[in-house]
């Protein structure tokens, strides 16, 4: 180890220590597969203590500007008053209770103000329940048992429908893993072949409407509503990150096209846990007590709607009413991206590190000298973000980023470029990063160092 990583190292050193009893008492050292220390550098993993606007302090007293934002989930900025003022009275006159309370109807009424394209709407705590409860109302609706997933976007659910198509399969039977299939984004195509091959099986389509990085092509969405309208499958859109990020109604409001369901989470709190499934009437009445068909046990558990997370959202929701909180991503998201292409191609290494997607969800692309892309170079960019105080697996901003934040995480780029350039000079990471790359948050195997911290 070099003298400059020792340094590193030892600024990290508490949270290193933290990082590592993790791994003692966690599965994996964390609740989340993409806050797992494999996703950082190895021995430079902040454990976060608390956080203020768009910025959080470690376990070792470093301020780091943040990006990703609690995976997307936090739009309105870390410790945000408002929301965190109405959480705390709701829980003071009590959390759960054994009958409905007055917090649902009012959080159900305003989402559905919120997203006109739906008629009912059902909350729960995360993402994964709402997704899993789409494709159950979905194979009941429509008698069939297979689902389509659209494999180039990352993730749908924690459940066995979805993960025993994934790359971390085990624990999923055969039998459940082969009624999950795939078509690509953008390739009508290829979800004609899907419906072609498995003619009157597929119960429900999910996807993305966009991801941060690929916009619709035009009349894509169309022709996915148009095959659901003939092929009589369910069309569920995502809009986990879609959702109060490209608008409050959803990516649906920016395309045009309205799924039969849609499943969201992340900023409906602002970091505090609710998501919620909605749709057409008839579809959600499967799950209700208006309905002559056989009912759909649909998102029936204790904590589903505890005031504190209807508190969250209906607070999350004034603040969206009250400002313009999309409007203020895009804007900061664009002054982020400009000073970032300037500090990259000021290095030199505008053929290597990408600035890329939409302004309010911006990632970064890593290419080796080769031109090809490469986690080792992606290391090293995220080791040297943290040495000049940037905390970024990616560049998605929030509502409380300001100026000084994107100045900070200019100079940061600029910084990292200079050893990016140093390494793409010298044909390697060697002697520049410290310890092993960063890998896929979904994976079959663990690396070679299971801990990885």
């Amino acid at each position: 180890m070099n003298t400059v990583n020792d340094d590193i190292v030892d600024r990290f050193a508490e949270s290193g220590r933290l990082q590592r009893r993790l791994h003692e008492l966690v599965p994996g050292g964390a609740h989340t597969n993409a806050r797992g220390s494999d996703q950082y550098p190895e021995q430079i993993t902040p454990v976060i203590v608390r956080g203020e606007g768009a910025r959080v302090l470690d376990a070792d007293g470093n301020w780091l500007v943040e990006y990703g934002m609690g995976l997307k989930a936090v739009t309105l900025g870390h410790g945000y008053r408002p929301v965190v003022d109405a959480v705390c009275r709701a829980a003071a006159d009590g959390v759960n209770f054994s009958r409905p309370t007055v917090w649902e109807v009012e959080a159900a009424e305003r989402f559905l103000q919120m997203v006109p394209t739906a008629d009912m709407v059902k909350f729960a705590k995360n993402g994964s329940d709402v997704t899993t409860a789409a494709i159950k109302l979905a194979r009941a609706a429509t008698g069939r048992d297979l689902v389509a997933v659209c494999r180039t976007q990352p993730f749908f659910s924690v459940d066995d429908w979805f993960m025993g198509a994934s790359a971390m399969p085990a624990g999923v039977p055969q039998a459940v893993r082969d009624l999950t299939v795939g078509f690509a984004y953008n390739d009508l195509g290829s979800l004609r072949a899907v419906l072609d091959e498995h003619q009157g099986r597929i119960a429900a389509v999910i996807m993305e409407a966009a991801t941060g990085t690929v916009e619709p092509a035009p009349g894509f969405l169309e022709g996915v509503r148009e095959l659901a309208d003939r092929d009589g499958f369910v069309l569920v859109f995502d809009e986990m990150i879609s959702g109060m990020r490209w608008s409050p109604a959803g990516a649906q409001s920016v395309y045009g096209v309205t799924p039969d369901l849609s499943t969201w989470g992340k900023a409906l709190g602002n970091g505090f846990s609710v998501s919620a499934l909605a749709g057409k009437r008839e579809l959600m009445e499967l799950g209700g007590l208006n309905t002559d068909a056989s009912r759909v046990f649909l998102l029936s558990n204790t904590h589903g709607a505890e005031t504190t997370g209807m508190a969250a959202y209906l607070a999350v929701a004034d603040d969206y009413e009250q400002r313009d909180v999309v409007g203020i991503m895009e804007s900061q998201g664009e002054k982020l991206k400009a000073g970032l292409l300037e500090a990259v191609a000021g290095a030199g290494m505008a053929d290597h590190i990408a600035i890329l997607g939409r302004p309010s969800a911006l990632v970064f692309g890593t290419k080796d000298n080769e031109g090809k892309p490469s986690q080792a170079f992606r290391t090293l960019f995220i080791q040297e973000l943290l040495r000049h105080g940037v905390l970024a697996q990616s560049l998605v901003i929030s509502a409380a980023h300001t100026d000084d934040d994107i100045e900070t995480t200019v100079e940061a780029v600029r910084a990292a470029s200079a050893v990016y350039a140093e390494a793409i000079a010298a044909g390697t990471t060697d002697g520049l990063l410290l310890g092993r790359p960063v890998a896929p948050a979904i994976r079959e195997f663990a690396a070679p160092r299971r801990l990885g911290v």
